[in-house]
């Protein structure tokens, strides 16, 4: 078995579990997760003996999202340099790069279910927006947080959600940064169901994805595909879009008053420049 750093991987009755770890707080989305993602589903993906995948975090939350502190050297350039074009491409391949990373997830042929409980916050949703099915604990909270720091989400949800759960809502969620509770993401389709603790879901999970894998693997995968058919073109079209978009105008006074908000842990003052 592969150590990784920011997983861990488990295999059991043609069931993969995929567990977040960290190693930052909430299992925030550090170097070795946009690193080791794609490689663990990758391995899945052609492991004939898993038929189904279970995605979940550690500790008492999914995730908080990108770990802005490690990831502080994809930004800085950007910032420091406005005006290059050399920092605008590297942060566009880098965009690009972290998406792959989460559009692995989605081209696994085996099918993924996300048990979430606490926070799913940025990054964690747009790694569940990936999956194909989402169980949640009645303690999961979701939220779109990407305008609050002043960036366009750029990882997937607004490219996976509207198929979802409505463009709609995605534009609600999108626009104000809000957090939504586990009652009001199964309202709106984000969850399929909402179980009474992390335990109850992370066992809800591994049945139903047990009971997708007692069916023929290659009739399921043969269903997945089909299914993700009519939108793969325009998921990868949009995803090309927002990382041209954001590599063009993240690079603004907004950002670096979110960025220094953080860390100063104040409210921000964005004033649009």
């Amino acid at each position: 078995m592969t150590e990784w750093k920011a997983f861990t991987v488990e295999s059991k009755d043609r069931v993969a579990r995929v567990t977040l770890t960290g190693p930052a707080k909430g299992n925030a989305m550090g170097p070795d997760f946009w690193r080791e993602l794609p490689l663990i589903f990758g391995e899945l993906d052609a492991d004939p003996e898993v038929r189904a995948v279970v995605l979940t975090g550690s500790g008492r939350n999914f995730s908080y999202g990108l770990d802005l502190v490690a990831m502080g050297g994809t930004f800085g350039p950007l910032v420091a340099e406005r005006g290059l074009a050399g920092p605008r491409t590297a942060f566009l391949n880098e965009i690009r790069r972290m998406q792959a990373a989460v559009t692995a997830v989605a081209d696994c042929r085996k099918p993924v279910v996300a048990a979430v409980s606490g926070w799913c916050i940025g990054g964690g949703l747009d790694l569940i927006a990936a999956a194909d099915i989402r169980l949640a604990s009645a303690d999961a909270k979701f939220s779109l947080r990407e305008a609050k720091v002043a960036i366009v989400a750029d990882i997937g949800s607004l490219q996976r959600l509207p198929a979802v759960i409505g463009e709609g809502h995605v534009r609600e969620l999108a626009f104000t940064g809000k957090d939504i509770d586990a009652a009001r993401a199964e309202k709106i389709g984000l969850v399929n169901d909402v179980y009474p603790d992390q335990e109850a879901t992370l066992a809800a999970a591994h049945a139903l994805a047990e009971e997708i894998a007692a069916n023929p693997p290659l009739v399921v995968q043969g269903v997945k595909d089909v299914l993700d058919q009519p939108r793969a073109r325009q998921v990868a079209e949009g995803l090309r879009y927002v990382s041209a978009w954001n590599a063009a105008f993240l690079p603004a006074e907004d950002l670096t008053e979110a960025v220094a908000a953080v860390f100063e842990k104040r409210p921000p003052e964005f004033r649009g420049r």
